[in-house]
C-alpha cells in the first residue's frame, strides 16, 4: 500500500509491467511518492483543474495530482508498457483519467479541453523537454490555453531557462520563454531519487503565462535571438551581420548600443531589436 491511496507500490507496477526505463525514451522514473506529492502540491490547488502529464511511466506523479484533487488528469504516455499501467489507475478514480497513447510532441490538446482551467504538469522525458516548452511558449493565440507549466528539467536547462541577462546561462531559451511567461525554480531533485538515477540534479520549473507580453512578432525574435547568441563572444553590431540586414540602423532603433553583446541585453531589448526587424 501507498501513503496516497490504495493501489499497489510503484515497484510492484514496474515489475509486472516490465518496465525498466528506456534511455531511447529519455525515461527516469520518480518512485517516491512523497515526492511526487509535493510536486502536485506545488501546481497549487488543482481542485476543478484538467492536467495535462507528459511521460507518467509508471503513474508515481498521475496518482499525486488525483489524489490532490485534479478534476481530470490527461496522460500522455508513448510507451505501450507504461500505457497499461496508467490504465490500472483509473478505476480508482471514476472518469477523472484519460490515456492518450501517442507523442506529446504531436498532441493536440482542444478535444479533451473544457471550460475549467489547465495545466501542465509533468517530470518530462529530457530528451524531448525543450522542445515541448518551446511548443508550449509558441502556442497561438496568446494567451494559452493552460494557465501554468510545472515541469522537472535537469539542473542547467532549468537555469538557463529562468536565467537574467548577464550571465552565461541566459541564453535564446531564456528570451523566449521570459518574453511570454514569469520562470523560476522551485526546487531541486538529487539523482538518487530517479530509477535509475541521471548523473544531473533536476529542477522544478515554475512557468506562469504573461497575459499580457510585450508585442512583438515572434518569428522575428527567434532570428534575432538566434543571430545574437550564435556568436555571443561578439559585440552585436558583429553578431546580428547574420541577418542579412546592416545591424547599425537595427541596434541604432532599438536603443542598443552597438558593443554590447547578447548576455547583456534584457528581453524588452531583444524585443526592440524584433520589432525594428519587423519594420
Amino acid at each position: 500500500m501507498s501513503a496516497i491511496d490504495d493501489l499497489p507500490p510503484l515497484r510492484d507496477v514496474i515489475r509486472r509491467h516490465g518496465l525498466a526505463a528506456k534511455k531511447s525514451l529519455g525515461q527516469n522514473f520518480l518512485l517516491d511518492l512523497n515526492l511526487t506529492a509535493r510536486i502536485a502540491r506545488a501546481a497549487g490547488p488543482l481542485e476543478g483543474v484538467t492536467v495535462l502529464e507528459v511521460g507518467p511511466g509508471p503513474g508515481g506523479l498521475t496518482r499525486a495530482l488525483l489524489a490532490a484533487g485534479a478534476r481530470k488528469v490527461i496522460a500522455i504516455e508513448r510507451d505501450e508498457r507504461a500505457i497499461a499501467a496508467i490504465e490500472e489507475i483509473a478505476p480508482q478514480y471514476p472518469g477523472r483519467l484519460s490515456v492518450v497513447a501517442g507523442d506529446a510532441l504531436e498532441f493536440d490538446p482542444a478535444p479533451y479541453l473544457e471550460h475549467d482551467p489547465a495545466r501542465i504538469v509533468a517530470n518530462l522525458p529530457y530528451n524531448i523537454a525543450t522542445a515541448l516548452l518551446v511548443n508550449w511558449l509558441t502556442a497561438e493565440p496568446w494567451p494559452p490555453w493552460y494557465d501554468r507549466l510545472v515541469l522537472m528539467f535537469q539542473r542547467e536547462v532549468a537555469e538557463r531557462i529562468a536565467a537574467p541577462p548577464g550571465g552565461k546561462q541566459y541564453g535564446r531559451l531564456s528570451v523566449l520563454t521570459q518574453w511570454r511567461a514569469q520562470a523560476k525554480i522551485l526546487f531541486d531533485i538529487k539523482p538518487s531519487a530517479f530509477v535509475p538515477p541521471p548523473k544531473v540534479t533536476s529542477s522544478l520549473l515554475e512557468i506562469i503565462p504573461r497575459t499580457k507580453p510585450l508585442p512583438c512578432d515572434r518569428r522575428a525574435l527567434e532570428r534575432v535571438t538566434e543571430a545574437a547568441f550564435g556568436q555571443r563572444r561578439k559585440m552585436l553590431r558583429q553578431s546580428l551581420k547574420t541577418l542579412g540586414v546592416d545591424p547599425l540602423p537595427l541596434l541604432a532603433s532599438a536603443g542598443i548600443a552597438e558593443t554590447e553583446r547578447a548576455e547583456q541585453i534584457p528581453v524588452a531589448g531583444f524585443v526592440a531589436l524584433a520589432n525594428a526587424l519587423s519594420l
